[in-house]
């Protein structure tokens, strides 16, 4: 390896150092600091939808917010440098926040308010687990991604069915209501169906006939009990999920976290951690 190809490597290894890992005073240093940037700019975007505080400060809200982006714009490409497998991080969960972090700013120059979904940035909070090294709620976090992938069969099923149930009992009370009573059309009682059933009762449309208030009686009582369902799924995936003990390392190729506090390999990837 020439001296050119090393020093390439070694600068590299200390800009992931920085960026990555929590571990170094650098490390914490640069992550305390773009958590306390992404609050700000959180706070400024709340500020602008403010009537108030738009006509007032508007202008210089909206250069915060483009100051904190093209700061957000230069840390996403130096991420993409520093690391081994830039497409890997680019596609992985927190590349794609990073990358969603940024887009609204310049979208809203083409889509006025657009600025308004920066918010999304707060999903980048999530790293203070790694930064204040609670590494155990990286490992709940953990545990309740695998609940929730083990159960989405059968939430698929579940949800299905609901569907199913709403259709019927929407063209139930289409045929008992009828037009006169607000039930115009079957999509519309499907919506007055799906409102009953998950308990929200916005009362915009509500049956007037003896047997129609008795079919939404049904629907009310059968709603309560729907609703826990996929929570009794969920919950018995997460008593079952077997707890590791995980680390803060990052994977210096593929930027992947979550690795067993003992790895010396990625179980991503396969580099060395």
């Amino acid at each position: 390896m020439s001296e050119s190809t090393s020093s390439i490597a070694g600068w590299r290894f200390k800009l992931h150092e920085i960026i990555f890992e929590a571990d170094t005073a650098g490390g914490k240093a640069f992550d305390i600091a773009l958590l306390l940037a992404i609050v700000l700019s959180i706070v400024a975007v709340l500020l602008e939808s403010v009537a108030g505080v738009r006509a007032d400060y508007g202008a210089l809200l909206r250069s915060i917010e483009w100051v904190f982006t093209l700061l957000f714009t230069v840390e996403y490409v130096l991420r993409l440098i520093c690391v081994g497998r830039p497409l890997r991080y680019a596609l992985s969960f927190f590349g794609v926040v990073d990358f969603l972090a940024i887009v609204p700013t310049y979208l809203s120059v083409i889509i006025a308010g657009a600025q308004s979904l920066i918010v999304i940035r707060a999903i980048r909070l999530l790293r203070v687990f790694r930064v204040l090294k609670l590494a155990h709620f990286v490992g709940e976090a953990q545990i309740l991604r695998a609940a929730l992938r083990a159960s989405m069969r059968k939430i698929v099923v579940f949800v299905g069915a609901v569907l199913t149930m709403v259709l019927i009992i929407g063209a139930l009370m289409y045929l008992i209501e009828g037009e006169e009573h607000g039930f115009t059309n079957i999509p519309e009682s499907i919506y007055w169906a799906i409102v009953t059933m998950t308990t929200v009762g916005y009362g915009d449309i509500a049956p007037a006939t003896v047997l129609g208030r008795l079919l939404a009686s049904v629907v009310m009582i059968t709603g309560y009990g729907i609703i826990a369902v996929p929570t009794g799924i969920v919950t018995v995936e997460i008593a079952g999920a077997r707890r590791k003990y995980l680390s803060t390392q990052v994977c210096l190729q593929c930027a992947a976290e979550g690795h067993d506090a003992d790895a010396a390999f990625c179980k991503y990837c396969g580099a060395r951690l």
